[in-house]
């Protein structure tokens, strides 16, 4: 298996597997540094709204951003904070930021968020998973409010109900919150949950229960239509091993869709993409591996492909590790004409300075399957590096992102790049 450890390689899940406790930390002080000069990519400039500075403050955020209707930020770190076990932080549209929240390392905490974007709600309280930490350490759900207090909405146990959710959760009108945990269930390959407005969570499918060409190991994010289906990826399992896209039920009966087959014809292990669905049902998302060009690893760099409500899937962009970029971690926004825009971690300027093969690309994908990397993170140690989460966009065009690394502290960054 390509695994969690290979698909997100900066972090070491293991090593992170510590104790937490609940310990409510103050609202880390408001700072804004300024801003980096501007640089035109392509037609538009990139700009870091904000570099974080290591602990105490936030460092190495590994997902992407949530926005509220004022144009604030939020998202999580994986690292640092007041207690050194990761945050949820604040960027306004100026650059000012603050820490909304410091995770802790006592057992009755969640620990290190990774690839999960944040959900706000219509009261901006804030709602995400760790892959650790949690009264038994095998990961929680919790809360943020905009006054910094949190609360563990759920404990995973590792006997039955989950076991590592790492993608970040979808909501319905009632309340009710989904997603995914990595490993646990009956059959230990993972399993999808549903958690109550009052903290109940039910397992609602157990990956391996079709047996070997099921998928396992579900870390992306799923998307939900308006019936209830809830559609999402699994990064290993299907019928060639190499991942799949999955449908689920109201009823629980789950269908695979896609089951990937990897270099040098498909995607393969697709990691912890947020799926995206157009009105028309097809799903859209980027896989780690896979596609037509190889890597060292002999798996490929990955692609950005498009699976039809009837399971037809197609490949949309093929990753070469150079020029256009390579191993794509997340999913991908979209405009209104149908163009697409995400991150893939590596690839783009050979003058990267931390990577020959380049600090990662900011792309667009339009429709017609034309490609344009419009920023080369790396040109610049404080332009950012290594961007693992995905972008969002405003109702301007601009987009939003972050990096796990660069920045002015080597720390990671906030950024916009204006079309």
């Amino acid at each position: 298996m390509k695994g969690i450890m290979k698909d997100f390689r900066h972090l070491s899940w293991g090593a992170a597997l510590l104790s937490a406790a609940l310990i409510f930390s103050p609202v880390f002080g408001a700072r804004v540094l300024p801003a980096q000069s501007s640089r035109s990519a392509a037609a538009g400039a990139y700009s870091v709204l904000y570099s974080f500075q290591c602990e105490p403050d936030g460092a190495n955020p590994a997902a992407g951003l949530v926005r509220d209707s004022a144009g604030n930020l939020y998202g999580t770190t994986y690292n640092g904070g007041v207690k050194s076990f990761g945050s949820v932080f604040k960027v306004t549209p100026n650059g000012t930021e603050a820490l909304l929240y410091s995770f802790s390392t006592h057992i009755r905490d969640a620990e290190n968020p990774a690839l999960a974007n944040l959900i706000l709600d219509r009261k901006g309280n804030l709602y995400g998973t760790t892959p650790v930490g949690g009264l038994s350490d095998s990961g929680a759900v919790f809360k943020v409010t905009a006054d910094g207090k949190d609360t563990l909405l759920d404990s995973f146990t590792a006997n039955g109900d989950g076991n590592e959710p790492i993608g970040g959760l979808v909501a319905d009108s009632a309340g009710n919150a989904y997603g995914t945990a990595a490993y646990g269930g009956s059959l230990g390959s993972g399993v999808v949950f549903k958690l109550s407005p009052a903290g109940v969570e039910t397992v609602l499918y157990n990956f391996g229960s079709q047996g070997s060409g099921d998928g396992a190991n579900p870390i992306g994010t799923m998307v939900r239509d308006s019936v209830g289906n809830l559609y999402g990826t699994t990064e290993n399992g299907g019928a060639l091993g190499f991942g799949t896209v999955f449908k689920l039920a109201p009823d629980g009966a789950e269908t695979t869709l896609h089951s990937f087959a990897g270099f040098p014809n498909d995607g393969g292990f697709p990691g912890g993409t947020t799926l995206l669905r157009d009105p028309a049902g097809n799903l859209y998302g980027t896989t780690v591996y896979g596609g037509a060009y190889d890597d060292p690893t002999g798996f490929g760099y990955g692609v950005v492909f498009k699976v039809a409500p009837s399971g037809t899937e197609s490949v949309l962009l093929n990753f070469n590790g150079r020029g256009n970029g390579g191993y794509p971690q997340d999913g991908l926004a979209r405009d209104g004409s149908g163009n697409f825009y995400g991150t893939a971690e590596v690839g783009g300027s050979t003058s990267c300075v931390d990577n020959s093969s380049g600090c990662g690309v900011l792309f667009e994908l339009n429709s017609n399957g034309k490609e344009t990397v419009l920023y080369k993170f790396g040109e610049s140690f404080s332009d950012g590096e290594d961007p693992v989460g995905g972008v969002i966009r405003d109702s301007a065009g601009n987009l939003y992102g972050t990096t796990y690394g660069g920045g002015d502290s080597g720390c990671g960054t906030v950024f916009k790049y204006t079309p």
